[in-house]
């Protein structure tokens, strides 16, 4: 396999003012070519990794702690869905009805909010805050650089990107402003339902 940059979903400035055409410019355009350019020379054609799935990549090179393709193949699945999990007018209070029922059942979304934004908050350094779904349950997790729930035995339904790259010329040192209005206001609810009915 190949691995491409996929196309931003949106316009560089679809998110402002939440999220700054400047930032996506090089965090997408920067940040995850340089991911992607990578993975090909560690996990590409010729290589043990060749015909597995990024999926079963992260998996295995987990498994063998092989710390390259771990964050380099893991920050290519965690980008590639990174940006179809925000869009324009995100977030809010609606959401898909096989979602609510996940969320009601871990307790709300203000806990699912209050756990998740703390779950980036107390992610020490670079990493990841996320929901997954564990044992047919909603649960939200943090992992460090660029390891993802899939190596860790869950299925990721929702990942914010808690690298500074993501947030610091928005932000600057403010990572709590930053999950905050991340979780209220670009949030694509659909694409969550999508990737928990295993549609993507």
């Amino acid at each position: 396999m190949t691995f491409k940059l996929p196309a931003l979903p949106y316009a560089y400035d679809a998110l402002a003012p939440h999220m700054s055409a400047e930032t996506l410019e090089y965090h997408h355009d920067k940040h995850h070519q340089a991911y992607v350019d990578q993975g090909n020379k560690l996990a590409g054609a010729g290589t043990k990794y060749e015909g597995k799935s990024i999926e079963d990549i992260c998996k295995a090179a987990f498994d063998a702690k092989d710390q390259p393709v771990i964050n380099n193949i893991g920050q290519h699945f965690n980008h590639m869905h990174f940006w179809n999990w925000m869009k324009k007018d995100g977030g809010g209070s609606k959401l898909p009805g096989s979602i609510e029922k996940l969320v009601a059942d871990y307790g709300g979304l203000e806990k699912v909010r209050a756990d998740f934004i703390e779950a980036g908050k107390g992610q020490f350094g670079s990493g990841w805050a996320w929901l997954t779904i564990k044992d047919g349950r909603l649960a939200v997790a943090k992992t460090p650089n660029g390891e993802n729930p899939l190596m860790h035995g869950a299925s990721p339904i929702l990942g914010c990107d808690v690298w500074e790259h993501s947030y610091y010329i928005d932000y600057r040192n403010q990572r709590p402003k930053y999950l905050e209005t991340w979780f209220d206001n670009l949030i694509n609810w659909e694409y969550v339902e999508a990737m928990a009915s295993g549609k993507v």
